[in-house]
């Protein structure tokens, strides 16, 4: 028996195949659905797949059929449990729940939440439910995690009836990855989770920071959606809002390519023309002006959402890091921590490492400093295995 955990995008399907104590099987993706000729499968790393795929069903369709054709199932009714990745969830949906035609309209009364996510992720469902309708299937909501923020963190400061009427308020994203992060860091730090206070920080192409009170989310940097914030790869991150207007009026631009430039053309690419980490730590190191002040942009904007933070949690047990460019760049780790000492008494160490976790403060810092790698599907995996009590 197994759990199939789905994270159906736009484009692409991506998965991971646990057994029934969350052991990772399997995992892989369809990626470039819709793109004729262009469609490929990959389990485990290896290309199963090239050519077209029509649809989301079709991809499903070749997904099931190789995971048989290579022994991971034996027939469907072995998957016994599936696990959709929700973007949003609203106000509604504050923890894992079992999927039924009531959640699938709730979750249809969300698209204009989230008109490029929800869609995605309804279909995978419905498809899913087509292909393995013996299957339980959970709905994981990256919201869920950021619902016990207080009002005074998730209104807006504009008239209320757009609150009431229109669900104008921050909900947050990658709450999957900090309810993660801060359960691991629990761990590690052998101490329970209700009586710790941590600053996470997922950082890749799309980054987000959360202050995490009694392992309970209390503040988060993105809002009603996944462009406030930080700085991010390809997103602006917090901007003035009038500069919407601005670019409108006077730039000569539609409203499409204003939100296009915005979540697609700025961040990190807007300001050196790369999104890639990597390669502009790079440029920067050879002396390249415009990488050089990506990266300076990039880490002032972490530092200052972690004071704010540090102020709104009263203490801070951790500071910890996730995502492609936080588990992975020490650099920026370093940056975003160097001169922290006299305002909230961070001192850098050396690095080591235990069990796949990063610890870098000296032993007289006041906060600890981790690198830990996320896993949102298995903790998908383990929050689904929870609520049915496998």
């Amino acid at each position: 028996m197994s759990i199939l955990v789905l994270n159906c995008g736009s484009s692409s399907i991506k998965f991971k195949l646990f057994t029934q104590t969350c052991e990772v099987l399997h995992s892989g993706l369809i990626e470039r659905i819709f793109e004729k000729e262009l469609g490929r499968g990959v389990i485990d790393g290896v290309c199963f797949f090239e050519g077209e795929i029509a649809n989301h069903h079709v991809g499903m369709e070749k997904l099931f059929e190789q995971l048989r054709r290579c022994g991971a199932i034996t027939s469907y009714d072995d998957i016994t449990l599936v696990a959709h990745r929700v973007v949003h969830g609203g106000e509604r949906f504050t923890a894992p729940i079992l999927i039924n035609e009531t959640v699938i309209e709730a979750i249809e009364r969300l698209v204009p939440l989230a008109p490029l996510h929800n869609p995605a992720n309804l279909e995978g469902i419905k498809v899913a439910q087509a292909v393995v309708p013996n299957a339980s299937h959970i709905a994981i909501f990256d919201t869920a995690f950021h619902q016990t923020m207080p009002k005074h963190a998730y209104r807006y400061a504009i008239p209320k009836e757009f609150y009431t009427n229109n669900a104008i308020r921050r909900y947050g994203f990658h709450g999957t990855s900090h309810r993660y992060i801060a359960e691991k860091t629990a761990d590690y730090l052998n101490r329970p989770l209700e009586t710790l206070n941590f600053i996470t920080l997922h950082l890749g192409n799309g980054d987000s920071i959360c202050a995490i009170r009694n392992g309970k989310s209390i503040d988060t940097s993105m809002g009603f959606t996944p462009l406030e914030g930080l700085m991010m790869g390809t997103r602006s991150g917090d901007i003035d809002p009038a500069i919407v207007f601005y670019m409108e009026h006077i730039c000569g631009m539609d409203i499409k390519s204003i939100d296009h430039t915005l979540n697609h053309k700025s961040g990190l690419k807007g300001v050196c023309g790369d999104n890639d980490m990597r390669l502009i730590l790079e440029r920067a190191e050879d002396g390249d002006d415009d990488a050089i002040l990506a990266v300076e942009m990039f880490v002032y904007r972490i530092r200052k959402y972690i004071g704010a933070y540090a102020v709104s949690l009263g203490s801070v047990d951790a500071i910890v890091f996730t995502g492609g460019i936080g588990e992975h760049s020490q650099n920026i780790r370093f940056r975003v921590c160097e001169g922290l000492e006299d305002v909230l008494g961070v001192i850098i160490g050396e690095s080591r490492e235990n069990e796949g976790v990063i610890a870098f403060e000296a032993p007289q810092s006041r906060i600890a400093l981790l690198a830990i790698p996320t896993d949102e599907e298995y903790q998908m995996a383990k929050e689904s295995t929870v609520l049915l009590s496998i």
